[in-house]
């Protein structure tokens, strides 16, 4: 299995919110609201002879203009345990399509505005740790 294959399971995951853009490669120009998947570091031989590998990967949520009402409705959602959440959708198919032993999203961080071209968005990141071979 792949990295590329660990970040499209994770984007076939997040595809399932509605109305949530996902990018599994970094873009030029995001458009929100939109979910980014990107590898932030590995863990090597987590288990006897290598058998276990953790891939972190950080999913960065972009939600609309900070300005906009909508934007902190929509982030609540997307927070949340529930229908519509990130963690729900991220963990609803555990082997990613069969690449990965399992994926847990372990928190949710960093929580605030970030600018893009002249625009400043609402936005947070969710740290996926991936388990497999």
């Amino acid at each position: 299995m792949s990295i590329a294959d660990f970040r499209k399971g994770i984007g076939a995951n997040l595809a399932t919110i509605r109305g949530l853009r996902v990018a599994t490669e970094i873009p030029d120009n995001p458009n929100p609201p939109i979910a980014i998947v990107a590898l932030q570091n590995v863990s090597y031989d987590g288990a006897f002879a290598g058998g276990l590998t953790e891939y972190s990967f950080a999913v960065s949520v972009i939600v609309g203009r900070v300005a906009e009402r909508e934007a902190q409705r929509r982030l609540d959602v997307y927070i949340g345990t529930g229908d519509g959440g990130v963690k729900k959708a991220i963990e609803s198919e555990r082997t990613l399509g069969g690449s990965a032993y399992d994926v847990r999203v372990s928190e949710m961080t960093q929580v605030g505005s970030i600018s893009l071209g002249d625009a400043t968005y609402l936005a947070c990141d969710f740290t996926v740790t991936v388990y497999a071979e």
